[in-house]
C-alpha cells in the first residue's frame, strides 16, 4: 500500500503493467464458470480512466517527465478503439431476434430499435417512458447527463407493452426473476443466438448500437443529431462514422453543377 503523498510514477507504471497483463472477464455462467480474454487496449483505457479521474480529484499533476508526474503513467493508448467494423444489417438483426430466447428478445429488440448503450437501456424504469407523448427519458448513461428523445411508433409500442401493469420504479425491461438486465445476463442469450443464427463471431450488444448509428448516418441524419440521440460526442461520431457520409456529400456536391 502506498500513501497518496508518496505516490510516484513508477508505482502507477507497475500497476498499469499488472492491469495490462490481467485477463478481462467476458462472462460468468450460471454454474460460476468464468470466461476471459486478453485485455484489449480499449479495455485498459476504460479501466485506467476510473483511477485517473479519482487521483485527479485528490492530487495535482506532477512536474512533466519527473517521478512526481504520476499522471504520465496513466495516459490513454491512442486510437485504441479504432473504427467500429462489426456491423449487422437489418436482415441479420432480424435473424438475431428470430433466434433469441423469449426472455431476452424484448430487451434485444429495444437495442435494435434505439442506438442506446446496453447499460443505459437496462437502467430504464417504467417512469422514464411517457406513453402519452411517446417520450423517453434516459436518466442513467455513460455521460451522466439525462436526455429525452421522441420514440418512433414501433419503439413506442414496444415500450408501452413492457410498461403496462408495472410500478413506476420497476425495470422497463425486466428479467423473469424481476431484476433488470446487466452485462452478465444479456451476454449469454446474445452469444447463443449469434451462434445458432450463424452471425459473425464477436457480435455483442454493443454491435447493435454501432449498427443503429451506422444506419442513421447512412440515412443522412446530421452528425450532431446522431450524437445527441446516442449520447456521444460529435468528435466521436466523426471519428468512427464520418466516412459513411461520403456518399451524401458527393450527392450534395453534385447539385452544385451549373
Amino acid at each position: 500500500m502506498v500513501r497518496l503523498d508518496k505516490l510516484r510514477k513508477h508505482h502507477l507504471k507497475a500497476w498499469r503493467k499488472r492491469l495490462e497483463g490481467a485477463p478481462a472477464i467476458v462472462s460468468r455462467s450460471k454454474d460460476g464458470q468464468v470466461r476471459t480474454r486478453k485485455r484489449s487496449a480499449s479495455t485498459v483505457n476504460r479501466d485506467m480512466a476510473v483511477l485517473r479521474a479519482a487521483l485527479g480529484r485528490l492530487l495535482a499533476p506532477g512536474a512533466p517527465r519527473s517521478e512526481a508526474a504520476w499522471q504520465e503513467a496513466l495516459h490513454a493508448v491512442k486510437d485504441a478503439d479504432g473504427r467500429r467494423d462489426l456491423y449487422l444489417d437489418r436482415t441479420q438483426r432480424r435473424k438475431l431476434l428470430d433466434n433469441m430466447d423469449d426472455e431476452a428478445k424484448p430487451f434485444v429488440r429495444a437495442l435494435c430499435l434505439l442506438p442506446l448503450r446496453p447499460g443505459a437501456m437496462a437502467a430504464l424504469t417504467v417512469r422514464d417512458f411517457d406513453k402519452r407523448t411517446s417520450e423517453l427519458t434516459i436518466a442513467k448513461d455513460k455521460n451522466g447527463k439525462p436526455r429525452r428523445i421522441q420514440l418512433p411508433p414501433e419503439a413506442a409500442r414496444l415500450f408501452s407493452a413492457h410498461a403496462k401493469g408495472k410500478l413506476p420504479a420497476a425495470p422497463l425491461f425486466m428479467r423473469s426473476n424481476g431484476k433488470p438486465w446487466d452485462r452478465n445476463s444479456w451476454k449469454l442469450p446474445i452469444s447463443a443466438a449469434v451462434k445458432v443464427a450463424g452471425l459473425p463471431a464477436g457480435t455483442s450488444a454493443y454491435t447493435l448500437r454501432h449498427s443503429g448509428i451506422t444506419d442513421l448516418i447512412r440515412l443522412g441524419l446530421p452528425i450532431l443529431t446522431a450524437a445527441q440521440i446516442s449520447a456521444t460526442s460529435v468528435a466521436m461520431i466523426e471519428k468512427h462514422y464520418g466516412h459513411l457520409g461520403e456518399k451524401s456529400a458527393v450527392k450534395a456536391l453534385g447539385r452544385l453543377t451549373l
